[in-house]
This record gives C-alpha cells, structure tokens and sequence, in this order.
C-alpha cells in the first residue's frame, strides 16, 4: 500500500512528502476467549491489540463509518495489556485499525459494534516507516536555526514594526511555514522553490507577511536546508513517547463539518461562564476568510448543517479579491470567498451566538471619529474597523449586526450586572479597548449608546487613577501617565474581580491588564507586564478561578503569571520589565531546536484556556494549551503536562476550546472538552485532497477499558 503523508500545521510542516511502502498487518475480528478480556455491550467495541513483540500498549484504535448523515470516527487507547474498549458506537458499519509509534498502520476491517475485535499490529519495518506518523514537531524541530552573528545591525526593515536582532525575535516570527509540493515545477535551488511556495494560494497570503518581517533570504535558505535533508532521508533527532497512565484514558470522537476548501478557526458549544448551557445542544463554528457559511453539528443525530452570515453593506470587502500565485492544488481560481471573515463565537447563557464579524466596509461612520459627541470618540476618534460583531439566535435563525468603531478578534462575557461583551482586537498596534453593554443594547437597541472604547493607560505617577498622559514615542513623566499601544490578541474577564486581561503579541510580548473602573472611557487603567527570558512571545491566553493568567508562548512554555506576587504594580517603572517574580514558565513537551540552549520546546502553541470548572476531568482550573505542533491538547496538571493527542486524521491543529457539561451525574460521560481542527489546509492533512475540518470531542474516563 502507498501512502503519501503530509506533516501540516499552520504552524509548522515538514518539507518534502514521502513515499512509504506500508508491510501488511493481521487483523482477525472474532470473539476474545482470553481471560481478562475486555467486557463490552451492544454499543461497543473491544479486544486486544498484538504484535510480534507481544500486546501493544499505548496505541490508537480507531473505527470510522461513513454510513451516518457526516463521516464519524471514534478513537481510543490500548492499555498495558494492549487490550482496548470503544464505547457508545451508533449503529452503523466501522472500517476499523490501529496506529502506534513503532507500527505501520493495521489494514481496515470492517465489522460492527457489539464485536469482539482483536487486531494483529504490524511494527515498522524501519525508522524510516516509523517516522511517518511523528507530530509536525519532530520533523520541524530539524530546522537549523540561524547563530546570533545574523541578527546584528541595523532593523532590516524600517516598516515593520519588530527589530529582528536576536535568535528569539526570529524564531518568534518562523513557527508559520508550509511545505513544498512538486506541481509548484522546477526550480533551481530550495530557497527559490521556497520563495515561490509562500505566494500560492489565498490560505498562504499569511505567510507572505510573516517572511517579509525577516530577512527572506536567510529565512530561504535556511528553510530549503530543511526540507533538502529531509528529502535525502534524513528523520528527527527525536521519537514520540506513547500514550501513558491517564493519557491512555482519552476517547476522542470526530465529526466531519463544513467544507473541503474551509478554514475552520473556532468553535462554541457553551456559554464560558455556565458550562451546563446548551446541554446536548449543537455546536457553532467560524470560517474566518473561507467562506461565510458557518458550520453547525448536531452531535446527538451526528449530522450537520451550514447558516450564512449575512452582511449589512452588499459592498463590503470579500477575501475573493486577495492577490496570489495559481494554487497546485485548486488552479488560480480563489477558494476562499467572505465578507464576513468570522473570527470567534461565543454562547451567551441563552443559547444565542455572537461572533466577531465584518458587518460593513471598514471605514468607520462619523460617530466614531473626532468631532462626534460619542465620549468614547472624544477620548479617542478611531477612523475604521475591519471587524465587528453580530448575533445569531438559533430559536428565530435570525442575525444581528453590530456596526463597532473598534475591531474585534476574540471576545468573551463578563459575569456582571450588564452582561458586558469585552473584545481584542487581534494585532498588536491596535490602541483601543472595546466593549458592549449587552443589556443596554438589548433593552434600547441602539449599537452607538451601548458600546465604548479607551486607550491603554498606564498609572505611571502612581497615584491610581487616570490623568493626563504622555504619548507611545514619548518619554515616562513621573507627573504623568503615559498611553501605550498593546492591542490585546486573547481577551479573558478575571472572575475575581471583573478586571480584564489578554495578550499582546510581538517581541518580547506583554500580558495585559485593564481595570476598567467605573466609567471605563474615562477611569480605564491598564497594566503590562514582560515575560523574562528564556520566554518570549504571549499569544493566546486565557485566566482561572484565582485571577492567575496562563498563556502560551512562542519560546516553546505554558506561562502562567501570578499578579499577587509583583512587589511593583504601578509608577515610573511599571512599564513591563517590572514584575518577573509574577512569571512562571513550564516547556512544552517536545524537543527544541537542534543547537537551542534555552528550555521549552519547538512547539508553537496557539491558545490556552482555563478547565475553570473540571469540565474534562483533570481538576479544577487545570490550563490546557494547543499543542499545535504535537498534534494534541496539552493540559498542565500538578505541573506535569499530559499530552492529549488526536493521531488521526495526521496532523491536528486546533485553536480553541470549550468545555459544556451535557449531564452533571453522568460521571465521565456527562461533560467533554470540544474542538474543531483549525488548519488553513486541511488538503495537505494525510488524507489529502476532499479531506473536511473535523470536530474532536475529548473525555477522559478512568480507565482505558471503562464503559
């Protein structure tokens, strides 16, 4: 059997595709006679996994069907007796084999559930086989990393806005690549073939810019070393451990949604602040720049459906128009097409949705700008923005459109009187804050009255409130406060005290403070504070039960970041570096980079998020990052990390995630953690071209073979 695999992340990938000639494997479907075998009902599935080497511990069984109205796949993992228990199939004919490290894939059986399936795993023939099924990290960790001597001189470009004159700055900029497919053509060297691979296609328009910010060059040259050694059959340094203890727990369910060219980025089933909301209920997702039909499942009838979200202004922009080389996977027809670019969704404790969304072109009307009574416009006028916000209410399938003045990226509720909407607004150079008053919109209707923006103030004469302030490009007067530009990326509510918190991305990064006060336009104060080295760039971020912030870093660390312990909150000092007593930094799992002295890992994690309410299992408050590169969720407990991995379809990568509680007293089957996969591409995943996003549902039992 030939099987091409593609290493894909939005984040990483490995360069060159290989060819692999799979060894048959046995499988037999019977009924087990062994004693201990698994005990399973009508609804399940069970046996054991063997091999040569004797059981196989710690590998995925997976049964897929396409019989139901989307394509369903369920996974689960062997425990140390290789034996295994699939619970709760519907009703329909499985295809049905196994995947481990050290294996070749099993060939697919089909059978049905209530059967005894015991499976005779083949191991790889060689290191070669076996390493076609590593995470992204383990081939992209091969990627020689430039020495400090290119990173002197003077900014490369005087237009952007990080200096890149370290290794950290650089590698905080290079964990967004693809990989190189043949149709590209001919051509002389990898680091030419390099530079034509980022301009194909709409989903690569992204890493146009991405490489601008760095030498390109450089970059080229380094990335074409790459993908050259591994096409010459060079394999990663590293091997993935197997699944272990409570890691063997998991079982993981994947619905298909949505379409083979969309770019799922996020997905709700919940409200964050009540997990019990929409029990049962369906799940919403956002297609950002793919298309504006959003995707719907219904996970108790395992079907799908698709809402488009519509626009205000016919004449708003649509993501067609974005310039790029011909595709060699769709031609130079545009595959992506919306106006509506939906960003994040999030479930209100009524079941409705709201979604960060372009409603209109991004000029702003006059209320927004200077001259506007508007008394967050005569703090600061803002001109346009290219996001806004909308709701969608499933019991009347009706849209609201919310024309801001301020963009919006993520958004999350506060718990208080006024149900307050608080949105990011995704880059760093962004000046505002934004937010809704949710009961005053909906009791008066009026979009203008209920929203409002600030500026990031700093307290830095240390007296506690806002006064007047000096500028970004001015210096800190000890009299004066002083505004800065930190556009927050993630946006969280402390439920301690309603303040509110995020990321700021770049080099090094800040995590964000805003205590809005009472009038928030006016009385909004805000704090930022510098992760210390080895750890660098804050991205997604999410906050717990005790008002610590957690957040993943491009150095390859969870970070949490514990305001308690600052001995500095504000003054004269308080402009970032102040507080690094508050820091602690947990590496990823995963190998670095080959010569990388600092701690973490190669790992480019997207998001974290905060189980505030043990909705998976693993305890209170638990952070769980997106392992992005190691084709997992990765939950931090007791300071341990444990790797959720989802091992098929090859590789997973998701953004977010959100934990609904379905049946308090149903014990492990009555809550799970819910995800969508999130890549750009989900065409360079192994199964190729025609492959759909996926929703994965994690739950953790408490034990492999519980029922």
């Amino acid at each position: 059997m030939m099987t091409k695999r593609g290493w894909y992340s939005v984040a990483a990938a490995v360069g060159a595709a290989a060819m692999l000639v799979v060894a048959p494997a046995r499988l037999s479907a019977q009924q087990a006679t062994a004693e201990g075998a698994p005990q399973i009902g009508a609804n399940d599935m069970g046996g054991t996994v063997t091999s040569a080497n004797g059981p196989e511990a710690g590998v995925w069984v997976i049964a897929e069907t396409t019989e139901l109205p989307t394509k369903f796949a369920k996974i689960v993992v062997t425990d140390d007796r290789g034996r295994y228990v699939m619970p709760d199939l519907p009703k329909a004919n499985y295809n049905v084999w196994v995947r481990g490290y050290g294996l070749v894939d099993s060939p697919k059986v089909q059978t049905v559930p209530g059967k005894i399936v015991d499976i005779t795993a083949t191991p790889a023939p060689n290191a070669t086989a076996a390493a076609q099924y590593y995470p992204a990290i383990y081939w992209y960790s091969m990627l020689k990393v430039p020495d400090e001597s290119n990173f002197s001189g003077p900014k490369r470009d005087e237009n952007m806005p990080e200096n890149i004159k370290s290794r950290q700055a650089w590698l905080n900029i290079i964990k967004t690549t693809g990989w190189i497919p043949a149709a590209l053509g001919h051509f002389n060297s990898s680091t030419e073939a390099w530079a034509r691979r980022i301009q194909s296609g709409q989903a690569m328009t992204g890493m146009v810019n991405t490489i601008s910010r760095l030498d390109p060059e450089l970059a080229f040259q380094y990335f074409g070393d790459w993908t050259d050694r591994i096409a010459k059959g060079e394999l990663p340094f590293a091997q993935p451990p197997r699944p272990q203890g409570v890691e063997r727990n998991i079982v993981l369910t994947l619905w298909d949604w949505s379409r083979e060219t969309a770019y799922l980025h996020d997905l709700t089933p919940t409200d964050r602040r009540n997990p019990t909301v929409n029990a049962n209920g369906k799940v919403y997702g956002t297609t950002e720049d793919s298309t504006d039909y959003l995707p719907v499942l219904d996970p108790g009838h395992n079907s799908v459906a698709e809402i488009k979200h519509p626009v205000r202004d016919p004449n708003t922009p649509t993501s067609k128009t974005a310039s790029m080389e011909p595709s060699p996977y769709w031609g130079a027809d545009p595959i992506w097409d919306s106006q509506t670019t939906t960003h994040n969704p999030m479930m209100d404790e009524k079941g409705r949705v709201w979604f960060t969304a372009r409603v209109r072109s991004p000029a702003n009307p006059d209320f927004c700008k200077k001259g506007s009574d508007h008394p967050s416009a005569q703090v600061f006028p803002l001109q346009e923005a290219n996001r806004h916000l909308s709701m969608y209410d499933p019991a009347t399938g009706k849209f609201t459109l919310i024309s801001t003045c301020f963009p919006t990226h993520h958004l999350n509720f506060a718990a208080d009187a006024d149900n307050t909407l608080w949105t990011s607004a995704g880059g760093p150079q962004t000046p505002v804050v934004g937010w809704l008053d949710r009961k005053m919109f909906e009791e008066t209707g009026d979009e203008q009255k209920s929203q409002g923006w600030s500026p990031f103030v700093l307290d830095t004469n240390g007296n506690g409130k806002r006064d007047d302030y000096v500028e970004p490009d001015q210096p800190v007067d000890p009299t004066k406060d002083k505004r800065v530009v930190a556009g927050l990326y993630s946006v969280a509510v402390n439920p301690v005290d309603g303040t509110v918190w995020g990321t700021s991305l770049g080099y090094p990064g800040y995590v964000v403070r805003v205590n809005p006060g009472p009038d928030p336009t006016h009385t909004a104060l805000t704090e930022i504070y510098e992760p210390p080295l080895p750890g660098y760039g804050p991205r997604g971020g999410d906050i717990d039960g005790k008002g610590v912030f957690w957040a993943s870093l491009a150095s390859g660390h969870l970070a949490s970041f514990d305001r308690s312990k600052c001995k500095v909150l504000n003054g004269p000092t308080a402009t970032g570096k102040h507080c690094p007593e508050g820091w602690t930094l947990y590496p990823f799992p995963g190998p670095q980079f080959e010569g990388i002295s600092d701690t973490g890992s190669a790992e480019s994690s997207y998001y974290v998020w905060v189980d505030q309410y043990n909705t998976l299992g693993l305890g209170k408050d638990v952070p769980i990052g997106t392992g992005n590169l190691n084709s997992a969720l990765l939950a931090l407990v007791d300071g341990k990390f444990m790797t959720l991995r989802v091992p098929y379809v090859n590789d997973y990568f998701t953004k977010g995630m959100d934990g609904r509680i379905d049946d308090a007293n149903a014990g492990w089957k009555g809550s799970a953690l819910w995800t969508t996969y999130a890549t750009r591409t989900m065409f360079h995943l192994e199964t190729g071209k025609g492959t759909l996003p996926k929703v994965v549902r994690f739950q953790l039992r408490p034990d492999p073979l519980a029922r």
